[in-house]
């Protein structure tokens, strides 16, 4: 018999990496380090040519007086603000192009999505004829073509009246109006708090179906939460809901909601345009489910827009949201071109602060951080949502 020798423990390596890790290691510290010295070098560059101009640099600029107008504002504004709340106005006027034009954008995207794939030929004829018309001709020119019909519509005497209490002319859209005051503010927070709770609720019921099959009814507490909480805050606060019918006087409209030609026309342009692309995303994503669903589902006799609603869409998500993402961020970065046509959003606040103060480097770079905030708060969400519905491997 041999007796067994123990193993002599293995040489510790000082550097545990080999000779081509090394190498590696050694061209990436090289990129970075010639990447920061450029990075340096420029802003050297940078304060010295303003230096010798003495141009001033820092945000300081911000606590003036803007003294610029803006016609069209989400928020109060006064010439009289400083820079800063000239800034926050921009941005509220550009979110309120982004948010109402992803949601819009959505919707029509889904339906052209859905029509083009309709059994009726002229409606799908059609669907294909608008995506197609639309993705070929550049934004910019669809943008001025709808900003220069909206200066063609009639004067507010001879306005268009297409329903009761709703006018179009080259003012813009004029459409009664609810007053919201902080009172109105409780009522709808009830309401969204209302509709949230229930979200949870139902999630919770559903999970409880899926364990014992008992169906539970979410009704009761849609009624409370989503009708009776918001009606009961507004009758404990007294609150009183008008509606504001405009009307013509003068040469204008008073009272109402009024979406000035250059909002309408920048909206209508965005939600147009990101539709047709949203339409080709939907298409090929319902494209993407089986065949075998549709079978089935057509062998158990459902109605194709159940069919649609609750066994096609929730599978296609999976392949409509990545791409969805890319439409979303499109449609607010392309809310710059507002300032072609004159829209105040906050491109076109920065560049006339530019003007006024010579604050090229912070203006450019506000505009920056705001973009990319926006970018990575849509990103974050819907990345969110996505590894919500993704499919969990087992």
């Amino acid at each position: 018999m041999t007796a067994d020798h123990p193993r002599p423990p293995p040489r510790r390596r000082f550097f545990a990496i080999g000779r081509n890790e090394l190498k590696g290691l050694f061209w990436q510290v090289l990129v970075v380090g010639i990447v920061a010295g450029v990075v340096v070098f420029l802003w050297s560059n940078t304060v010295t040519n303003l230096s010798a101009r003495r141009i001033t640099t820092g945000f300081a600029f911000l606590g003036r007086e803007a003294g610029m107008p803006i016609a069209d504002s989400l928020l109060a504004y006064n010439p009289r603000d400083s820079y800063l709340w000239a800034f926050i106005v921009g941005i509220a006027n550009t979110l309120r192009v982004a948010v109402i034009g992803i949601v819009l954008a959505t919707i029509l995207g889904t339906l052209i999505g859905i029509s083009r794939l309709s059994a009726n030929w002229l409606l799908s004829r059609l669907a294909a004829v608008y995506v197609e018309t639309l993705r070929d001709i550049p934004l910019l020119l669809q943008l001025l073509f709808w900003y220069v019909l909206m200066q063609a519509l009639p004067a507010a005497r001879a306005a268009w009246r297409p329903m009761e209490g709703v006018f179009l002319s080259n003012r813009g859209l004029i459409l009664p109006a609810i007053p919201l005051g902080p009172m109105q503010l409780w009522v709808l927070g009830a309401a969204v708090l209302g509709c949230a709770a229930f979200y949870v609720i139902r999630r919770r019921l559903i999970v409880q179906q899926m364990r014992d099959g008992k169906p539970r009814p979410a009704w009761p507490f849609a009624l409370g939460l989503v009708v009776m909480l918001p009606a009961a805050v507004s009758l404990l606060l007294g609150v009183s809901w008008t509606i504001e019918w405009p009307e013509l006087r003068g040469f204008n409209f008073v009272g109402g909601l009024t979406l000035a030609p250059e909002y309408f026309a920048l909206l209508i342009a965005l939600v147009t345009y990101t539709s047709a692309f949203i339409a080709e995303i939907v298409r090929s994503g319902i494209q993407s489910v089986p065949r075998g669903q549709w079978d089935a589902a057509n062998a158990l006799g459902l109605r194709r827009s159940f069919m649609l609603r609750q066994i096609i869409l929730p599978q296609a998500l999976r392949v409509i949201v990545p791409p969805m993402t890319s439409q979303y961020l499109n449609l607010t970065k392309n809310s710059s071109l507002a300032v072609a046509i004159g829209y105040q959003d906050v491109v076109s606040v920065a560049n006339t602060t530019l003007n006024q103060t010579g604050q090229a480097i912070e203006a450019i770079a506000l505009i920056m951080a705001v973009f990319l905030t926006i970018s990575l708060g849509i990103s974050f969400f819907m990345n969110w949502y996505n590894s919500r519905i993704a499919l969990v491997e087992r």
